[in-house]
């Protein structure tokens, strides 16, 4: 098995799904989880190159969130589309790294990953709040490579 594999049970994975779920309830924004082996550029320009074969760069208000962990690497990059971007401050995503940061030193991915999510989901509210004809425009699914 390969540590992608192993980084998550089915539990797991599925109790971040929830977290997403959680998470898009109050806003319209979009948060998806890559997670993969291994990468050989460099950590961002790799997630931004996932947030694009997600089509994460296709929603209405250009608000996608992509939490990406590279396994065997030890990093993961939070990446927010261009409608996020232009109206946060830079340092915007710092509060929800922290919440990720300090569960992954533990070992504790799962919550890691779900306080990263819930935290992103909060951050996302302020400045996309959910509104009454919000569809949910991409899969809540973990994505692996």
């Amino acid at each position: 098995m390969s540590k992608v594999e192993d980084f998550l049970t089915a539990s797991e994975e599925q109790d971040i799904v929830n977290a997403i779920l959680k998470a898009e309830k109050n806003t319209s924004g979009e948060i998806r989880v890559h997670i993969e082996a291994h990468t050989s550029k460099d950590h961002y320009e790799r997630a931004k190159e996932v947030f694009h074969l997600l089509k994460m760069d296709n929603t209405k208000q250009e608000n996608g969130v992509l939490i990406y962990v590279a396994v065997n690497d030890k990093k993961f990059v939070i990446c927010g589309d261009k409608g996020i971007n232009s109206v946060v401050p830079e340092d915007f995503w710092q509060t929800t790294k922290n919440s990720i940061q300090t569960h992954f030193k533990n070992g504790a991915f799962k919550d890691g990953l779900v306080a990263g999510i819930l935290k992103a989901g909060e951050e996302l509210n302020s400045h996309f709040p959910w509104q009454a004809d919000d569809t949910n425009e991409l899969s809540n699914e973990i994505s692996k490579g």
